[in-house]
């Protein structure tokens, strides 16, 4: 099968199968929520309700996963020559900021009533059983997605089955808090409500921050970079690489490198050398999904390019003017030219029957060479015969 046919078919499975665990996962984060709400309010539980506030997180995540799966996945087009996977980025940071309000407001409620004690809830059983049960299905929700992120080597649905792990974290707190109260701390709960909130602000923070950072190409860590340079340097033909620059687009990781190779190769392989690199990376690192490679005859990395230095066409004008005179130029088969070091070195191929001219190879090569003495930008001549 065609494997521009093969690639859209397993887009499309891929996303299928993510979408299938993040609305399994909805469906109980919507159940989990509404059973907190109500068991927090009859209950009598604060932190039980800030706790159905943070499942209802979760749902908005579940959601921000499923639109970010959809729209991300969206093949490149004119308009987005890069892909889409910026509508995740910018969808996250829109939750974070929202979780940060909702902790906001959990929290200062929660303070309210610590300085107000005759507000203070009295929880009883009911929120208990509800705080355990909800950690054992959020527990349940994170291995679940968990392995499946694994599978598909998903970073998103990864970072989506670490927020249900939250979650089940944030109900422990709250079975601490209800028990604490039962036990005639009434403080404890309120308390337990303030920390809930503290830790829905972290989330948000963190998914905010991260976001923001991939919106402004922030750089990998160098752990990773590190990882990018011992695949490129594995290649044979790679002699050095600077100019190393990364960032993130959604879930992938766009890359640019320059690679240095043996000057006098042809252009062909040292195009091969540089696909290689491509291919590499993308079989080698699962986050990488673009690679553009700059090869490089020459250790450019602290030398300003010259720009001034005539190209082939101009160049060649001035070569045969100056050549005219000898007899051998008018059987010069090809001339390759070598850019380096801010200088023009030019190779000629020419028959072997102009050596039965009566001239020696050296002798011939120095004729050519004396003849450039006035192109200051040729810094040598070389013959080659066949």
């Amino acid at each position: 099968m065609n494997a521009d046919l093969q690639e859209p078919a397993a887009e499309g499975r891929r996303y299928r199968e993510i979408r299938k665990v993040t609305l399994i996962g909805s469906a109980i984060d919507l159940l989990l929520a509404i059973v907190k709400l109500v068991a927090g309010f009859f209950g009598q539980s604060q932190a039980l309700i800030a706790d159905g506030v943070h499942s209802l997180s979760d749902l908005a995540t579940d959601f921000v996963v499923l639109y970010a799966a959809r729209h991300s996945s969206r093949d490149a087009d004119e308009s987005h020559p890069y892909g889409h996977g910026r509508f995740e980025t910018i969808a996250t940071v829109a939750l974070g900021v929202a979780l940060i309000l909702v902790a906001a407001g959990i929290t200062w409620d929660a303070v309210e009533r610590l300085f107000h004690p005759e507000e203070l809830m009295q929880p009883g059983f009911l929120a208990l059983t509800v705080a355990a049960v909800s950690v054992v299905a959020k527990e349940w929700i994170y291995r679940y997605t968990k392995r499946v992120a694994d599978r598909l080597r998903s970073p998103m649905l990864a970072a989506n089955a670490w927020h249900s792990r939250t979650d089940a974290i944030s109900s422990i707190i709250v079975i601490v808090g209800v028990g604490g109260s039962m036990a005639g701390l009434s403080y404890m709960d309120a308390m337990a409500a303030a920390g809930v909130g503290l830790f829905i602000a972290k989330i948000g923070w963190d998914l905010a921050w991260h976001s923001v950072r991939e919106l402004v190409d922030t750089g990998l860590e160098e752990e990773q970079l590190t990882e990018i340079r011992n695949i490129i340097q594995g290649v044979d033909g790679v002699r050095g690489l600077h100019s190393l620059r990364t960032r993130r687009l959604g879930a992938d990781v766009l890359v640019d490198v320059h690679i240095l190779v043996e000057s006098h190769l042809s252009v062909s392989e040292g195009h091969h050398i540089g696909e290689v690199v491509r291919v590499r990376l993308l079989q080698d690192h699962e986050e990488v999904n673009d690679v553009l490679v700059h090869i490089d005859p020459e250790d450019d990395e602290h030398r300003s390019f010259i720009c001034a230095l005539p190209l082939r066409r101009e160049l060649l004008v001035r070569l045969n003017s100056c050549w005219a005179d000898i007899e051998a130029a008018q059987q010069i088969e090809s001339i390759t030219l070598h850019y380096l070091h801010n200088r023009i070195q030019v190779v000629l191929l020419l028959p072997l029957s102009v050596l039965e001219e009566g001239f020696s190879a050296s002798e011939l090569e120095a004729r050519f060479e004396n003849a450039l003495s006035d192109i200051e930008v040729v810094e040598n001549v070389r013959l080659t015969f066949q």
